[in-house]
């Protein structure tokens, strides 16, 4: 019973977002506490709560200081030269756009933190997106999908779990998959490639200057100024001295990273704000303290520096405080969700129906069915949940018929391609929040072609004899 409650709720809470019937916010809080009390544990709800927010707490507040951070680091241009030459290749043709956004995510994906490449991604694209009036899904699909893909870097989270898990060397997880990972990044940038021509055959190739001219039909003075998308790709911006303003000026208000003559800007402080970033990324590596301490740390820090007077602090971190209080208020809300799955064993009956489902002649292939299995357990539950719960059993299945922890560990990976838009997935909410997409929007097109991403890497994994 528990099996079937586990799998209606998870399906409830999908279809009323998807259909836009409530928020992913409330969605997140009301449709568990009611499925806690049709499980006859509506007396423990609170603990159950309580214990989630206390399980996600470290990560709301890793995120609202990771957003405060590198909130300051596109504020201060930090990562204006690669965004420049992204922009630069862009133009304003629909087709390099995807690309684009593709080649981004994975770059700054290198960091291992989905908020950070979410937070660049998105100030980078989201203003070519909204003045050639392209589809934002794309963009967020996209996006999420390459993040998904890159997320196995060791030190994203997955591999280390895996490797922890299961009692083996990170290394030797992580290595081997290189050529299956390469593929399935491979495949994301032929997926932009083919969106991107759906979205130039929609919308043709057009100028920035073409755009503008149909949003700027009602100023009556106006002064076409060249602006250069963070000094890469020419764009123009209309000013008035007159009584209109146009409409896409109002729309990129909260994107003005892009900018390159924006106050925030502090090119003498380049190195400082580059090595204060590789430092960071190299403490999170290396584990010297807490991630969340990190950021702490690193956002104080930063905000001092480069903002020494009280007014501009208060205005960078009031500038970026909608993503804070977005962000965090979902991944609270979704302490709800997992709290309730966890505390009333919802989750360990859904996983232990999985295990047993599989037929005894798939045993020596443990690693294809991990693989396969991947998908839906890495979408339906945490990582924590799939590598610490699931996987240990996955592996002593396989080991009953021969089949190495490490293959076991391998085929795990494939399905963080489509994890990455897991509504249990707080990163995914930051996306999805600055690009002003609906969750239930990003789901329906992204969903899709993050699991045939993920069957890439699997059908590479296992030609190449890895999996």
């Amino acid at each position: 019973m528990l099996t079937i409650l586990g799998f209606a709720m998870i399906a409830t809470f999908l279809v009323l977002i998807m259909m836009k019937k409530m928020s992913p916010i409330a969605a997140l809080v009301l449709i568990p506490a009611l499925f806690c009390v049709l499980v006859g544990k509506g007396a423990h709800l609170g603990d159950y709560v309580i214990e989630g927010v206390g399980n996600l707490a470290p990560t709301a507040a890793m995120l609202m200081f990771a957003i405060v951070y590198f909130g300051v680091m596109i504020d201060v241009g930090l990562f204006d030269p690669i965004v420049r030459g992204i922009l630069r290749f862009c133009k304003a043709d629909p087709l390099r756009i995807v690309v684009g956004t593709a080649l981004l995510a994975a770059i700054v994906s290198l960091d291992g933190d989905g908020s950070t490449t979410f937070m660049i991604t998105v100030s980078a694209m989201y203003p070519l997106y909204k003045r050639l009036k392209m589809s934002l899904v794309v963009m967020t699909g996209v996006a999420a999908t390459a993040n998904g893909v890159m997320n196995t870097l060791p030190w994203g989270g997955p591999t280390a779990r895996a490797a922890t898990a299961l009692k083996v060397d990170a290394g030797d997880i992580f290595v081997p998959m290189i050529p299956a990972l390469g593929v399935g990044l491979l495949f994301v940038f032929i997926l932009a490639y083919v969106l991107g021509r759906r979205e130039r055959k929609r919308l043709g190739v057009l100028t920035l200057d073409d755009v503008l001219e149909t949003e700027t039909e009602t100023v009556t003075e106006t002064e076409t100024v060249l602006v250069k998308a963070g000094g890469g790709a020419d764009e123009t911006r209309t000013t008035t001295g007159g009584a209109g303003t146009s409409d896409h000026e109002d729309e990129d208000d909260d994107f003005q990273g892009l900018d390159p003559n924006r106050a925030s800007l502090r090119p003498k402080l380049y190195w400082f704000n580059a090595g204060l970033t590789v430092a960071l990324l190299t403490a999170m590596i290396m584990e010297l303290l807490p991630i969340p301490v990190l950021f702490l740390l690193g956002a104080a820090l930063a905000l001092t520096v480069n903002y020494p007077k009280m007014a501009e602090q208060r205005a960078r971190i009031a500038s970026h405080a909608d993503n804070v209080l977005n962000v965090t208020g979902m991944v609270f809300a979704a302490a709800v969700f997992t709290g309730v799955l966890t505390g009333t064993g919802m989750v360990k009956h859904m996983a232990d129906w999985l295990v047993s489902a599989i037929p005894e002649g798939m045993g020596p292939h443990m690693a294809i069915v991990t693989g396969v299995l991947s998908l839906p357990l890495t979408y339906f539950m945490s990582n924590d949940g799939f590598y610490f719960g699931v996987l240990p059993v996955l592996a002593e299945a396989g080991a009953a018929h021969g089949v190495s922890p490490l293959e076991i560990a391998r085929a795990s990976l494939v399905g963080q391609a489509l994890h990455m838009s897991s509504p249990l997935v707080p990163a995914v909410y930051v996306l999805v929040g600055m690009a002003k997409v609906e969750f239930g929007d990003h789901t329906k097109f992204t969903v899709k072609w993050a699991a045939l991403t993920s069957l890439v890497v699997l059908a590479a994994g296992i030609l190449f004899g890895i999996i």
